[in-house]
């Protein structure tokens, strides 16, 4: 049985060269994750695609970021422009919960267009008074059930449009004081109140395909950063309850220190499925994909679990979604 590699990569442009085919092929990466640097026309977004999915031999998943506001890769004026989470939440009022579904099943409809079947989101951070302004306005809002239920919500509007969502970022990032792009946060709530605020979610959420970690320490758990922490990720998969495939947020983050072979290693080892590793050189991802290897046999399992949730989208008139979110949002369209 032919194991995936287990990584996530991605490529340099709008389309892969042969050296980029020639690796792909041989380390056969789980999937792949494009950011704005791939993509320019619809057309050229599905090729690239089926570059990735050539060179590993199968239809591998294809994932993306596109939460809305600052952290959505596809823009206008091809794709639709979205409001920050957080503001299209408190526009849509008492209507949030349809309107983050209709919102999350349009861009479903929008990536499966080009051949992207998964996307990082939803992202179930609970917000609070000193939430970062990174990840604050890209939050739900700042009460456990409210993130939970709008969290169902969008992530029931990809799977009814055949992309698979990735919860994040686990076990629960909202409390973080810095920017994990830049600095590793430190969280110093006690054990209780992380499980009942912070935690809360990601429980409600256990039975999505697919997660993401959080690079940041919960000092009542660990000392060191969830992505490389058994006693965290043992969280994440007993208390939490959480069996889908989990990958790394970015290794290449700053709040991670170390060379990336050896945070590769050490991801796995503290109970992570599979690496996820972006915006590096060629050389660089050689080394990730080296020291990662192959899926074990756990990894591989849930892999395979997460394949088997995409669906086939049934036919909808994006028209009408359109018009029901407009009536929802007061007549402001998407939220912009």
């Amino acid at each position: 049985m032919t194991r995936f590699g287990a990584t996530i990569l991605d490529g340099d442009g709008h389309r892969l060269s042969t050296e980029e085919k020639a690796f792909f092929r041989d380390v056969n990466p789980f999937g792949f994750i494009l950011f704005a640097r791939n993509i320019d026309t619809p057309d050229q977004v599905r090729a690239l695609c089926n570059d990735y999915r050539e060179a590993v031999g199968r239809d591998c998943p294809i994932t993306i970021d596109q939460e809305g506001g600052r952290v959505q890769r596809l823009r206008a004026p091809i794709w639709r422009e979205w409001l920050p989470p957080l503001d299209f939440v408190k526009a849509a009022g008492d209507d949030a919960t349809r309107a983050m579904y209709l919102r999350h099943r349009i861009i479903a409809h929008e990536l499966r267009d080009i051949g992207i079947d998964s996307n990082c989101a939803p992202m179930v951070d609970v917000a609070d008074a000193t939430t970062h302004d990174f990840l604050r306005n890209r939050c739900y809002g700042d009460d456990p059930i409210t993130v939970a239920t709008l969290g169902r919500a969008a992530a029931d509007g990809m799977l009814d449009g055949g992309v698979l969502p990735v919860v994040k970022h686990m076990p629960g990032h909202g409390r973080a004081t810095a920017d994990s792009h830049f600095d590793l946060p430190k969280v110093d709530a006690a054990r209780d109140g992380l499980g009942t605020h912070d935690f809360a979610p990601f429980k409600a959420l256990n039975d999505l395909p697919m997660g993401m970690t959080a690079h940041l320490v919960y000092s009542a758990i660990d000392d060191q950063a969830a992505t490389l922490s058994k006693p965290v990720m043992d969280v994440i998969r007993t208390d939490i309850g959480f069996d889908g495939l989990i990958m790394t947020d970015d290794i290449s983050m700053k709040a991670l220190s170390g060379d990336l072979g050896t945070l590769s290693r050490d991801a796995l080892d503290a109970g992570c499925d599979v690496i996820l590793h972006c915006n590096g050189t060629l050389d660089e991802r050689k080394t990730v994909a080296a020291a990662a290897g192959e899926m074990n046999d756990a990894a591989h399992r849930r892999a395979n679990a997460a394949l088997k949730a995409r669906k086939t989208p049934d036919e909808i008139d994006i028209s009408a979604y359109d018009a029901e979110l407009k009536a929802l949002l007061g007549g402001n369209l998407h939220g912009q």
